[in-house]
């Protein structure tokens, strides 16, 4: 099934609103956020183990990117406890599981080929670091090329200048309200800014979002 598979058109979804989906492995359940229809092609979706719950090895041609949301991710290198980040290049090949369960976001076939570092950074023992705006830290997870990844956090009342996304710009909200001119986005929402696109970014109420820029189809 292709869903938002249009790079060059914005979308959004309310993930909170969807109902979750069966995998092919007892247990571990999907919410797809972009998909190209393929199973092992390109996807971006939110995941969900039961507890116990377990996938079959597996590698990840062109890389698996992870986000632990809450509970606890596990695989042959570890135990990964929510504010991990995990970039599995291609590969890596693992048996992922959960113990008690667990929800992580995931994007799959996304790295740039060049891109062959596999990174763990736990984001509650990492410094943030002060942003471009009064109110808004960042803590930076990954670049490479014009592909930057960061968490900022917004203090209450912060707004941030109308800005453009040459290589557009993808958000999912972990804590708290997102907004811009277009709409407001509570905990959950992903978005997706496509090359070219603009917007004025602020948050009343204060939130945390997952920022990735710069991994678009670049459109002049």
């Amino acid at each position: 099934m292709l869903i938002n598979n249009d790079l060059t058109l914005r979308a959004v979804e309310y993930t909170k609103n969807r109902k979750w989906s069966e995998s092919p492995a007892p247990g571990v359940w999907r919410k797809k956020l972009d998909s190209h229809g393929e199973e092992s092609g390109r996807a971006t979706s939110l995941v969900k183990f039961d507890p116990g719950s377990s996938f079959t090895e597996h590698g990840h041609p062109n890389g698996e990117e992870i986000f632990v949301i809450d509970g606890t991710f596990s695989d042959k290198s570890g135990d990964f406890s929510a504010g991990f980040y995990i970039r599995n290049p291609d590969g890596y090949r693992h048996t992922p599981f959960s113990t008690d369960g667990c929800c992580i976001f995931v994007k799959l076939c996304q790295f740039d080929h060049k891109d062959t570092e596999r990174k763990i950074i736990n984001s509650k023992q990492t410094s943030w670091l002060p942003g471009r705006t009064p109110g808004l830290s960042v803590l930076p997870l990954h670049n490479f090329g014009n592909e930057n990844i960061a968490l900022v956090r917004w203090e209450p009342e912060t707004y941030f200048q109308q800005h453009r996304h040459d290589a557009g710009e993808e958000i999912l909200v972990l804590e708290g309200v997102f907004e811009d001119e277009h709409g407001r986005y509570p905990s959950g929402s992903w978005i997706r800014n496509p090359s070219g696109s603009m917007h004025q970014p602020f948050s009343k109420e204060g939130c945390v979002i997952y920022v990735k820029t710069g991994h678009l189809p670049f459109k002049a």
